[in-house]
């Protein structure tokens, strides 16, 4: 029985609930199966490995941050076959986030709106939870680690927030993002000013030097960028990321646009769309990125990814690799082998 079947019969129920309730079901129920070996059975992808930003991706089809806040369900999630796995974004202090509800599906657009907060339980219990997985333990593939500031930190001192962060991951990351982009912090992406980027991107490179000759090992820094940008944001930013000599980019996040899911059940909601409506918003970014950045440094992308069409999609436009997020909440597991299979095929 294939996965694809197995999850047609579950997201009914699923989709029944309320999106967190859902999303906090579907986890630990996930984490139980894999205690048990069952997601084991999970077909993987065959290994198609990509070299980016130093490091060996086993196949290029990637978890984005924000499913798994506080890397409590690593080990669970890599047994579906992901070629890196990303988890959080994480803050310096545990914060319980935005109000409920905060989360919520617009199944005809195959989107979700929400407004999450960066709800974790702060960096140490993330750092915990990541020594304790297997897939750490093991070194067993790809672990990004993301990182933000939080909420009650002015954003004139953001920079210590992912400085602190930036310290406490750094040992058990195979990558580390910086994200600066999310729509759910007041005034995060601020930080995507010229001069404040600088600011921030020049700090963060200095650290990170300094942890490469403590811990004899260089961690690559990717910076996680909004699709709510123009082309001149586009070229100052390329150039930040250039100067500074950053590893790598992901484009994009969620979007404040409304103009797909206007008219919607929910579709005013306040929040970061998700889904299909950002598919081209971030194709946009990456193609103008990329035209920008030519070969200096990897793109990653995501945003909008239901099959794996949308997946060539994002290579097509210039992108080295790609993640998966609200994809999977409409077309279950069997979306990473699907995107796999094509990617390697192209």
């Amino acid at each position: 029985m294939s996965e694809k079947f197995l999850y047609s019969l579950a997201r009914p129920l699923l989709f029944a609930m309320d999106a967190e309730a859902a999303h906090h079901f579907t986890l630990p129920a996930l984490k139980r199966a894999a205690a048990l070996g069952l997601t084991r059975l999970v077909k993987k992808p065959r290994a198609d490995p990509r070299s980016v930003m130093g490091i060996t991706f086993p196949n290029p089809v990637g978890l984005a941050a924000g499913l798994d806040k506080d890397g409590a369900f690593i080990d669970a999630l890599a047994d579906l076959g992901f070629g890196s796995i990303e988890v959080g974004t994480v803050t310096p202090r545990a914060q319980a986030g935005n109000p409920t509800p905060r989360m919520f599906r617009l199944p005809a657009a195959h989107a979700i709106i929400n407004r999450m907060g960066f709800n974790n339980g702060g960096v140490d219990a993330f750092v915990a939870n990541v020594q304790a997985s297997r897939f750490y333990q093991n070194r067993a593939g790809v672990l990004g680690l993301n990182i933000g500031k939080n909420a009650d930190t002015p954003i004139e001192r953001a920079a210590d927030d992912y400085l602190h962060c930036l310290e406490k991951v750094y040992p058990y990351a195979s990558y580390v993002t910086v994200n600066i982009s999310s729509p759910n912090t007041k005034n995060l992406r601020q930080l995507q000013g010229a001069s404040e980027l600088d600011a921030l991107l020049a700090q963060l490179k200095d650290a990170q030097a300094r942890l490469a000759d403590q811990h004899k090992r260089y961690v690559p820094l990717a910076l996680k960028i909004a699709p709510d940008i123009d082309g001149e944001q586009i070229k100052t930013i390329a150039d930040s990321l250039i100067r500074h000599k950053i590893d790598g980019v992901i484009a994009t996040n969620t979007t404040l646009s409304r103009s797909a899911v206007d008219g919607m059940q929910h579709g005013a909601e306040a929040g970061g769309l998700s889904g299909a409506p950002v598919f081209e918003l971030s194709n946009t970014v990456i193609r103008l990125l990329k035209a920008e950045l030519g070969s200096a440094l990897p793109i990653i992308g995501v945003g909008g990814i239901m099959r794996g069409a949308d997946a060539a999609a994002k290579i097509d436009a210039g992108a080295q690799l790609v993640q998966l997020y609200s994809g999977l909440i409409y077309a279950g597991p069997a979306l990473v082998r699907d995107c796999a299979d094509v990617l390697r095929a192209n």
